[in-house]
C-alpha cells in the first residue's frame, strides 16, 4: 500500500511538472496609440496680438493663472490635446515692456533647465514669411518637456509655448506623440501673424 501511494505521488508529480511550459521572456510592449489626421482651423480671436492655425482636435483655452497668481496679461493661452493627454503652454509678452535681450535669455535659461535630463538637444531657427523669427529648441531622452520654442518680431511681440504631458517622462513611450505634435508646432509657428 505504501509502495502504491508513493508510486501514485511519483505519478502525479511527473505529470504536473510535464505539463509546465517554459517560461519565455516576452518584450516590454506600450499601449497603441491611434493618431488623428493632422486637420488645422484658425484662432483668430478678437484682442488678441497674434493669430495661428491649430489642430482640429485641440482646444484653445485662455491661461489664467501661472503658479497660483493671475497672468501678466489675458493673451496667455494653453492649446489642449486631450486625446493625448498633451498641451503647449503659450505665454506672450509686449516687447517695450520687457527688454528682447532679458526675454531671449530667459528663453534659453528654461529650455537649458531640461538640458540635465536631456541626452541631446537640438536648437533650430526659425524664420517665417510672417516676420515671426525665433528657435524651437529638442531635447531628447527623459525630460519634462521635449518640445519649446520663442518667436519674436524683434519689435512688439515674443511669444513662447512649451509641450508637457500629463504623464511622466518617459522617452519610449512618449516619443512618438512628441513627433506627432512636434508637426503641429511647427505648423503653428509657420502660419502665426502678428496683429
Amino acid at each position: 500500500m505504501i509502495k502504491n501511494s508513493i508510486f501514485c505521488l511519483i505519478c502525479c508529480s511527473i505529470i504536473i511538472i510535464s505539463c509546465k511550459e517554459k517560461p519565455v521572456i516576452k518584450p516590454r510592449g506600450y499601449f497603441k496609440i491611434d493618431l488623428p489626421k493632422h486637420e488645422y482651423q484658425v484662432f483668430n480671436e478678437d484682442g488678441y496680438p497674434y493669430s495661428f492655425e491649430y489642430p482640429t482636435y485641440a482646444k484653445v483655452t485662455r491661461d489664467t493663472s501661472f503658479f497660483g497668481e493671475a497672468t501678466e496679461n489675458p493673451w496667455w493661452i494653453n492649446i489642449d490635446f486631450p486625446s493625448l493627454r498633451g498641451k503647449i503652454y503659450c505665454s506672450y509678452k509686449e516687447i517695450g515692456k520687457y527688454k528682447l535681450d532679458s526675454l531671449l535669455r530667459h528663453s534659453f535659461k528654461l529650455s537649458d533647465a531640461h538640458s540635465s535630463k536631456a541626452s541631446s538637444k537640438e536648437d533650430s531657427l526659425i524664420s517665417t514669411a510672417n516676420n515671426a523669427h525665433g528657435m524651437l529648441f529638442q531635447l531628447g531622452g527623459n525630460v519634462a518637456t521635449a518640445n519649446q520654442f520663442f518667436v519674436t518680431d524683434s519689435s512688439k511681440h515674443f511669444l513662447r509655448g512649451a509641450l508637457y504631458f500629463d504623464a511622466s517622462p518617459n522617452e519610449d513611450s512618449l516619443k512618438v506623440v512628441n513627433d506627432f505634435l512636434l508637426q503641429d508646432m511647427r505648423h503653428l509657428i509657420s502660419t502665426l501673424k502678428w496683429k
